[in-house]
């Protein structure tokens, strides 16, 4: 069986999206139950309740990939910050003001990737992404991710993302890499 025969990959939309809830979560609490996250129920219901509210963003995308017999395998998802985002706020030193300028459209940020273990190295992750993205009309993608986790950021790099600065996304955090892709043909 050929790779792209073995799974599928959907974009939706936000209703969409939380419609698919339980198959977002299955893979996230999977994923990120695995060090260096060990992220407890707590923190998976956590994240779940910022997924909804995600969820209801006029631009948000989500993709989800799954097996021939519907098995969830991999998710991503994000949306287009806005002009009064925060996620520049959290670095823990400033960027010049041109980089950190937000109007709604020109960023999209990455809020989650994951693939679950048994499916990894199989290109799923890079297809959730260039789903995420199709017919994006950002000029950029923004994420953040732990710079222990060196699987995602070797693929990130290798994707063309570059890093632009250290961040604690919530308090008590470990520091994040933060980094940007620019999209050709973006905004």
């Amino acid at each position: 069986m050929s790779q792209s025969a073995q799974f599928a990959v959907e974009r939706l939309d936000g209703p969409a999206a939380a419609h698919a809830l339980e198959a977002f979560r299955s893979v996230y609490a999977e994923a990120f139950a695995e060090p260096p996250y060990e992220e407890t129920e707590a923190d998976v219901s956590a994240a779940f309740r910022r997924f909804r509210s995600q969820t209801r963003k006029s631009t948000f995308v989500g993709a989800l990939a799954t097996t021939h017999d519907g098995e969830a395998i991999g998710m991503a998802y994000g949306y287009h910050l806005g002009p009064k985002t925060g996620w520049w706020d959290e670095l823990t030193e400033p960027v010049p003001e041109d980089m950190r300028r937000e109007d709604g459209r020109r960023t999209f940020g990455l809020m989650e990737l994951a693939v679950r273990a048994a499916w990894r190295r199989q290109g799923i992750a890079r297809r959730l992404h260039d789903t995420l993205l199709a017919n994006n009309n950002a000029e950029r993608v923004l994420l953040n991710v732990r710079p222990d986790s060196k699987p995602a950021v070797a693929a990130y790099r290798s994707w063309g993302y570059r890093k632009v600065g250290d961040a604690r996304p919530w308090p008590g955090a470990p520091l994040h890499d933060v980094m940007l892709l620019a999209l050709e043909g973006g905004a």
